[in-house]
């Protein structure tokens, strides 16, 4: 019988406790042979904080878990030892699909993993913008103009603003850590 994926829902803010209890006993209650696989996907995010920029990381999907386990029989039935050793560690509300869980596709759970490794090469900002917004420039030589979005280049992580400098709109290109909502 295979693994599958499958979503644990926990109290909130509970996710990375979840899954530390579940990699803990493990071992312990002997189920290495169902559990493969504890997932809590995270990214990181880019804030600027009294003038410092500060990365830190957020959960993707707050209040719920990965699992990639045996739960199921060849006939769709629930195999009782993984589930309840699932069902029993603290912080669970349950599998979403309540007594018949449904497994998450392999296609889902591998964007999930590229949006994971992803964040690891670049960090998100914390706040979206959209165009036409007006913001505040909080970091370089405009700090405290005020402008607006022009263009937004996510890859980039830049934003293009118009800023009034003079009397003049002047083009600016800022990453999006040195602007702030207004």
């Amino acid at each position: 019988m295979p693994t599958q994926w499958f979503v644990i829902h926990t109290l909130s803010g509970q996710e990375q406790k979840v899954k530390d209890s579940i990699e803990k006993r493990l071992k312990t209650e002997e189920m290495g042979e169902y559990i493969q696989e504890v997932l809590v996907p995270m990214e990181k995010v880019a804030e600027v904080r009294s003038g410092k920029k500060t990365v830190s990381t957020r959960k993707l999907h707050p209040g719920y878990v990965y699992i990639n386990v045996m739960l199921l029989d060849d006939n769709r039935r629930i195999l009782e030892k993984p589930w309840y050793f699932v069902r029993d560690t603290p912080g669970i509300i349950g599998f979403v699909g309540g007594e018949r869980p449904i497994p998450v596709t392999p296609e889902e759970i591998a964007v999930i993993k590229e949006q994971i490794s992803d964040s690891e090469d670049r960090e998100k900002p914390k706040v979206n913008f959209e165009m036409g917004e007006t913001i505040k420039i909080n970091d370089g030589p405009f700090l405290n103009f005020s402008g607006v979005i022009e263009e937004i280049e996510p890859e980039r992580g830049k934003l293009k603003i118009t800023v009034n400098i003079f009397g003049r709109n002047t083009p600016v290109e800022l990453e999006y850590w040195q602007v702030e909502k207004a």
